[in-house]
């Protein structure tokens, strides 16, 4: 979830001088606030809890379980942002968001054989480093003071993380075919009294392929977000 860009608004008269949108209320300040502090520090342990299981047993196979918990409580948690509760887009966040939290439920933890598979570890990487910098933006942006260096980590990591993200669940999704299709996981087969069939494993298949459209809308979008940002900052920087 973002806070509300600033903006202006048209105006018919070309001398009057346009207004600013109104950001949130104290109280919708607070609660935004508080959100994002508590996802940063969700996200945080997850960071701990992988290096300290890493640590431990001195390879990063298994590493999942040790972080299964919070890992699907605060990845949930983040359908608070396309469900109009906090002002965040829905359009470009929804897929980002619902894709992550099926791929958390849907798949890893459905299909229990994939969970060891070095793409789990992938995904979960490149979320909660994204995660952990998304959510801090966040917050000092709310509280209007936003370091550099997290404006900046911002609208960079993205650069190799999401494709790392993308990467890691796509590999995952594919791992769980076999296992989808051979146990027919969540699949309906007719006949039966509702005279309506689902094949599960077609659904993941088809999940795969809409990220071919999809993602690199996203990603386009956040290289675009880094130029206007970035270059703007540098820009006010040299003047």
């Amino acid at each position: 979830m973002s806070a509300p860009a600033m903006g202006t608004t048209k105006t018919a008269h070309s001398d009057v001088a346009p207004k600013k949108k109104r950001g949130p209320g104290a109280l919708a300040t607070a609660y935004l606030v508080i959100y994002n502090v508590v996802m940063t520090a969700g996200w945080l342990v997850i960071a701990v809890g992988l290096v300290r299981a890493y640590l431990a047993r001195g390879s990063y196979h298994g590493l999942y379980y040790s972080i299964e918990k919070p890992l699907k409580f605060f990845q949930t948690g983040a359908l608070l942002e396309v469900s109009g509760i906090v002002p965040s887009s829905v359009v470009l966040t929804g897929f980002q968001v619902l894709s992550r939290v099926f791929l958390t439920w849907a798949v890893t933890h459905s299909v229990r054989e994939v969970q060891n598979e070095d793409s789990v570890l992938l995904f979960v990487s490149a979320w909660t480093i994204t995660e952990i910098i998304r959510y801090s933006f966040y917050t000092f942006s709310l509280l209007n003071h936003l370091p550099y260096l997290i404006k900046w980590a911002r609208y960079t990591f993205f650069l190799v993380l999401y494709p790392m993200g993308v990467t890691g669940e796509l590999l995952t999704v594919y791992a769980a075919l076999p296992y989808v299709q051979k146990t027919g996981l969540y699949s309906v087969t007719l006949p039966n009294k509702y005279n309506f069939s689902f094949d599960y494993h077609t659904f993941l298949i088809l999940t795969m392929v809409s990220y071919i459209p999809l993602f690199p809308q996203l990603y386009f979008h956040m290289m675009r977000q880094r130029k206007k940002v970035l270059c703007h900052v540098e820009e006010y920087k040299t003047e």
